[in-house]
């Protein structure tokens, strides 16, 4: 305190000064509206920067939290785009009702592999979440795989760039259907079977899920046509499918639980 006392005595002549100066400021913005106004502009371009400064840095150290809730909103807006049903009648237009065939949960991809015949990835989610085998997994782009095996904390997928991988894909204009198996070439593309050579294809086409399995509902996109051949042995195109998704490149995942899939097994094993 002493300190203080000190340095105010020894610069009591400078201290008047800033004083007097600071008050005939004061009195000469709030005089004139030209100064005022120049006086505000100013102040609010400072407190704006820093202030602009200060969030950005926030949402920086914030980015990790903010991710986390775009997935939980991206995951309940693909609950509800895979869940809705349009009713048909015409007294029913622009009506939607809601069902819960399938529910969603977030993951990471905490170890991806994409350059052997036979690919697993590894997902940050396990039975402690309710994962278990057959569930099917998804990105915001499109198809990624099949649960394959589980652990508390943790399951592997079944890449569809898997030799193993067996997929009910369609053609996104018509109801012609086949199967997705990829050949263990190229990471960029898959490759779609069993589709008849009186479908009509077109590079660059659409290809999805045709919702004809349990595992995923129909119209998660897939990649589209990049090139086919007739298979003259078979009588069927083979189909290369550019995907959607970069395989070599992948964080955020949705695994897809088809609840009404117990009582499907059980239904056919009888």
């Amino acid at each position: 305190m002493q300190q203080i006392v000190n340095f105010i005595i020894r610069n009591k002549t400078f201290l008047l000064f800033l004083l007097l100066f600071s008050i005939s400021i004061l009195f000469t913005v709030q005089s004139h509206s030209y100064h005022k106004s120049k006086f505000i502009n100013s102040a609010n371009f400072l407190t704006g920067g820093v202030y602009n400064s200060i969030n950005n840095i926030s949402e920086y150290f914030s980015l990790k939290s903010q991710n986390e809730i775009l997935a939980k909103e991206n995951n309940r807006l693909k609950s509800i785009l895979y869940n809705h049903k349009t009713k048909r009648d015409s007294s029913y237009i622009d009506s939607i009702s809601f069902n819960t065939s399938y529910k969603f949960t977030t993951a990471n991809i905490i170890k991806n592999s994409y350059n052997t015949v036979n690919n697993v990835l590894l997902v940050n989610k396990g039975s402690k979440n309710n994962i278990k085998q057959d569930f099917g997994v998804i990105t915001d782009k499109g198809i990624l795989g099949i649960i394959d095996q589980t652990s508390k904390n943790y399951a592997t997928v079944l890449s569809v760039l898997n030799s193993e991988s067996n997929i009910s894909a369609q053609l996104k204009n018509s109801n012609q259907f086949g199967t997705l198996k990829w050949n263990g070439k190229n990471p960029k593309y898959t490759q779609l079977i069993d589709i008849p050579k009186n479908a009509i294809l077109k590079k660059g086409d659409t290809i999805i899920t045709s919702g004809r399995s349990s595992i995923f509902p129909k119209g998660v996109l897939i990649g589209t046509i990049n090139d086919f051949n007739l298979d003259q042995s078979e009588n069927s195109y083979i189909i290369n499918i550019e995907l959607f998704n970069d395989m070599t490149n992948i964080e955020h995942v949705y695994i897809i639980e088809n609840v009404n899939l117990p009582e499907i097994k059980k239904l056919l094993n009888e």
